[in-house]
């Protein structure tokens, strides 16, 4: 038998956080959520919108309202939703984005995707981003599973760390750009990094041990995982 794998494993969000906002994905994935609230639910477009967001603050994800309160098929929301977005020509290969990933010396730490979307979605990113053979595993909200489970729920995390093969929580290292799966993160004991973008304002309160504008500041603040020295500013 070969020797146990005691890497720390370094999660990776996907969307918002391995391409930028300014792409506009989140905008247009809402389009289409409350495009589907109106549709399946009767609703006028002011109420679905009203009652997404309501579901997106207390669930994590519009979809969970959506299964717990209306007992709709997740797998038909998946086709109408995140598979029906038009990626091709939006996301493209980012060469820093690579060359950043690249630079992680994979024998001192595991990559791995951590998301709240379905498989497909998440597949489908880093396909297009072309990187998805630097990451060893995904983590994601299965929607074929129910009771449904997601970020920020200690379940979701308990599943990030069962299937990634971590060993304690301190072996544990995150970047999202969600305030709240952040926050929760932190709290669990993951070493944590909020992904900021430039535009956007500070919290009132910080949500993570670290406070980042862009990915390249990993560097800076975990220069033991790189192979290649580069410092870039950080807000702690």
């Amino acid at each position: 038998m070969g020797r146990p794998d005691t890497r720390p494993v370094f999660f990776f969000d996907i969307d918002n956080c391995l391409y930028p906002r300014k792409k506009k994905i989140h905008e247009l994935m809402t389009t289409l959520i409350d495009q589907y609230f109106v549709k399946h639910l009767s609703l006028s477009a002011e109420d679905a919108s009203m009652l997404h967001q309501k579901y997106y603050k207390e669930h994590g994800l519009a979809i969970s309202g959506l299964v717990m309160h209306h007992k709709i098929d997740p797998l038909e929301y998946n086709r109408e939703v995140d598979d029906a977005l038009p990626l091709d020509g939006l996301i493209t290969p980012e060469p820093e984005l690579r060359q950043l990933l690249e630079d992680i010396d994979t024998s001192k730490v595991k990559l791995w995707l951590f998301t709240n979307a379905h498989i497909t979605h998440g597949q489908r990113v880093v396909r297009l981003l072309e990187i998805e053979d630097l990451f060893e595993g995904i983590t994601f909200c299965d929607y074929r599973k129910m009771p449904f489970i997601c970020k920020p729920h200690r379940e979701m995390f308990d599943k990030a760390e069962a299937e990634a093969g971590v060993v304690s929580a301190q072996d544990c290292y995150f970047v999202d750009d969600s305030h709240l799966n952040c926050r929760h993160a932190q709290a669990r004991g993951w070493t944590t990094a909020h992904l900021l973008e430039p535009d956007l304002p500070e919290p009132e309160e910080k949500a993570a041990q670290y406070q980042i504008r862009n990915l390249e500041t990993l560097r800076s603040i975990f220069p033991q995982f790189f192979r290649t020295k580069k410092t870039v500013d950080v807000d702690q």
